[in-house]
């Protein structure tokens, strides 16, 4: 089984899409075309079912932290209590993730990711110590063409983007940011919450502008352009300006206290004679510089305002949900993911005339996936493996008792550790047992 780095285990492709091509491969006996439909679409119920559970339980757990929530619970909940359940969002959120082919990033890669040049020549920083919590998920590693404008041109640049980006905070909590002397009024997130986005179309660079505490600042560049031609025009000036600094002290002297203090009316004159052209070249430095400044901190602020908007458009258009609303995308990115795995997984075992090993079907389903899609995956063939073999199911025969029959799961594997799967007529009473039973024993 090969393990591929610059792939990913997600199936870029409707799973109604995947059963049609099952079809469509001509493989499956005629007669067996619409018991393969019937076992997928009970099996996609199923697991609807399945996952709704998890759905419940996540937002259960969300609600102490949720910053949208409009409803008091009925008892205050205690820290010990709020704290466990913090760690059962998290980790339930992590797993939904996994299950729909999420991949994460860490804290430090998200740092390494922030070197990256930015494509607005800005200076953005993230405190990380603001969070308690930072879950960073994504999905699609890909290239995108984008514009950008460069001198007086635009030209076209690929860009590395994720295509899907999830993203969790927990913010510490009021006590942190006083002891910052931040005032809460100024925060754009209530302390102690959560807040959870969902975005699409990422560029890795440009990761920063997700979080709410992203500040901008001028680059080095910036300001260099601010010191340097000031120092280089100022230097000629200061050395003649330093061997009249006598005569400007005289001059100074001369016009507050009077001439009596510093010597002769005509000695005055000729100091205000000689100072004066040092004085129009320094105005005229400073105005000249004054001018540079100016226009040097009005380009800064272009690229800052330039900057807000694209934060504006990424919060805005590439937004794809945010908290709560978040669990039903990602339960339903899961439920798609897990389905298809399982059919495909399923079919390849039903169709192939020799046993497989979970290596061999991995290898198998992967080249089946280029052949026919021309999309190279990197099959994750661990989990559809332990689903099918997690759902067992009784098949009840005519005279037989419920009780001493024993349940079968979907999946098996031979004294050689070969994998083998029920027929589709056994698949399809078997996940009918699970589903009939599942409102019973709540499994």
């Amino acid at each position: 089984m090969a393990v591929y780095q610059d792939r990913e285990a997600f199936i870029p492709y409707h799973r109604r899409d995947i059963i049609e091509l099952c079809v469509e491969d001509g493989q499956l006996p005629t007669a067996d075309v619409e018991k393969f439909r019937d076992f997928c679409e009970i099996l996609s119920a199923y697991y609807h079912f399945h996952l709704h559970q998890s759905l419940e339980m996540l937002k259960d757990n969300f609600d102490p932290f949720n910053p949208d929530a409009d409803s008091e619970p009925r008892i205050a909940l205690g820290t010990d209590r709020k704290v466990k359940m913090e760690a059962e969002l998290v980790a339930a959120f992590k797993n939904i993730l996994q299950r729909a082919n999420y991949m994460a990033l860490s804290p430090e890669m998200l740092q390494r990711a922030f070197q990256e040049k930015t494509l607005i020549e800005l200076k953005t920083k993230v405190d990380f110590d603001d969070f308690e919590q930072i879950v960073c998920y994504y999905r699609g590693d890909s290239q995108k063409i984008t514009t950008v404008k460069k001198l007086f041109k635009k030209v076209k640049r690929n860009v590395a983007v994720f295509e899907r980006v999830v993203l969790l905070l927990k913010f510490k909590d009021a006590a942190y940011f006083e002891s910052k002397k931040v005032k809460s009024d100024r925060l754009k997130f209530a302390p102690g919450k959560i807040y959870i986005y969902f975005y699409k179309n990422i560029p890795k660079f440009d990761l920063e502008l997700l979080f709410p505490n992203v500040k901008i600042s001028m680059t080095w560049k910036d300001r260099l352009l601010f010191g340097i031609p000031a120092i280089g025009a100022a230097i000629p000036i200061l050395l003649k300006v330093i061997p009249q600094l006598l005569l400007i002290i005289s001059v100074i002297l001369f016009v507050v206290f009077g001439q009596a203090n510093i010597g002769k009316e005509n000695t005055s004159k000729k100091a205000v004679r000689d100072v004066t052209p040092v004085l129009v070249a320094t105005l005229s430095l400073a105005i000249t510089f004054g001018g540079f400044a100016f226009k040097q901190y009005s380009s800064y602020k272009s690229k800052k305002i330039h900057f807000q908007k694209k934060v504006t458009d990424t919060l805005f258009f590439r937004n794809l949900a945010n908290n709560a609303s978040v669990f039903g995308a990602l339960i339903d990115a899961a439920e798609e993911e897990e389905c298809k795995e399982i059919i495909l997984v399923y079919y390849h075992l039903l169709i192939s005339k020799f046993s497989l090993s979970p290596e061999e079907l991995d290898d198998r389903i992967e080249e089946w996936m280029d052949e026919k899609f021309g999309t190279k995956i990197d099959f994750d063939i661990n989990g559809p493996l332990v689903n099918l073999e997690a759902i067992r199911g009784k098949i009840i025969k005519d005279g037989s008792e419920e009780a001493s029959t024993p349940e079968i799961p979907l999946l098996s594997y031979d004294e050689r550790g070969f994998c083998k799967v029920a027929s589709l007529e056994d698949a399809k009473k078997i996940v009918d047992y699970v589903w009939d039973n599942a409102f019973v024993c709540g499994k």
